[in-house]
């Protein structure tokens, strides 16, 4: 019989790179991502792996075949917050399905930075 374990880091890379991707959108990484990143890519570096990122990105397996993901983002000061938010849910949620076979919960969407154009103050 085969098995496979999908990881955390995995998923967390597959929504900060679907995340990414949309329009206006980066993914803020909080100060506790920060710490763990340090370690993440030191240990990477030294196993010589190329790092994904996932700072950001926070992953619940509430069963094993789906998961729960909350994920930080800011956002350009020129675009509408719930309809980013529902864009970057609706991205996330298919691109881990589509990669992993998981099905996604729930996505969770903070936003905690507006980029305001400097025409704007």
């Amino acid at each position: 019989m085969f098995e496979s374990v999908i990881s955390a880091p995995v998923v967390a890379a597959i929504a900060v790179d679907a995340a990414s991707r949309v329009p206006g959108v980066r993914v803020q990484p909080g100060l506790t991502d920060l710490v763990g990143a340090v370690a993440r890519l030191a240990r990477q570096r030294v196993k010589g792996l190329a790092p994904a990122a996932t700072e950001g990105v926070r992953v619940r397996f509430p069963s094993e075949h789906s998961t729960s993901i909350k994920i930080d983002i800011a956002l350009s000061g020129l675009d509408q917050a719930t309809a980013a938010a529902h864009l970057v849910q609706q991205a996330v949620a298919g691109a881990v399905t589509a990669a992993t076979g998981l099905a996604v919960t729930s996505v969770q969407v903070s936003i905690l930075d507006i980029d305001l154009p400097q025409w704007f103050s």
